[in-house]
């Protein structure tokens, strides 16, 4: 099939098919015929494009899914070995939660001091305190 018809069929835009046969996420497509330069994708790059899509569904980085993906062409892709990779991103995520409420916590504080504290800065050492650092 041709990219536009993979493109439909995945629901991934032509461009960033190009970018994942780019990164070697799919095969190069072969070249179909050499006087129009058209590239011929395989069932198998639609399977895998929808297994890119899936995984990154789960919030996995480009090179986290490079990493599945290989996992998968070697058959060690076991639900042992991909449990292990999904614990790994849910405490990531945990993390990136926490020092996300801390920043929300943060902000929350500085917006109700900049509410109780009227600034009208005539110079540029009297602008906010919160944003000058005084």
């Amino acid at each position: 099939m041709l990219i536009g018809e993979l493109s439909n069929k995945t629901g991934l835009s032509r461009d960033t098919i190009r970018f994942y046969e780019k990164k070697g996420l799919i095969a190069k497509g072969k070249k179909e015929h050499q006087f129009n330069n058209y590239k011929e994708y395989s069932e198998k790059t639609e399977n895998r494009l929808q297994a890119v899509k899936l995984i990154k569904s789960f919030g996995f980085t480009l090179n986290e899914v490079a990493e599945l993906l290989d996992m998968i062409d070697v058959n060690e892709a076991t639900c042992n070995n991909i449990s292990e990779k999904i614990e790994e991103k849910v405490n990531l995520l945990d993390e990136k939660i926490r020092d996300l409420v801390n920043i929300r916590t943060s902000l929350l504080g500085a917006l109700k001091s900049c509410k109780s504290t009227s600034c009208n800065p005539l110079k540029p050492e009297d602008n906010c305190a919160i944003i000058v650092g005084k």
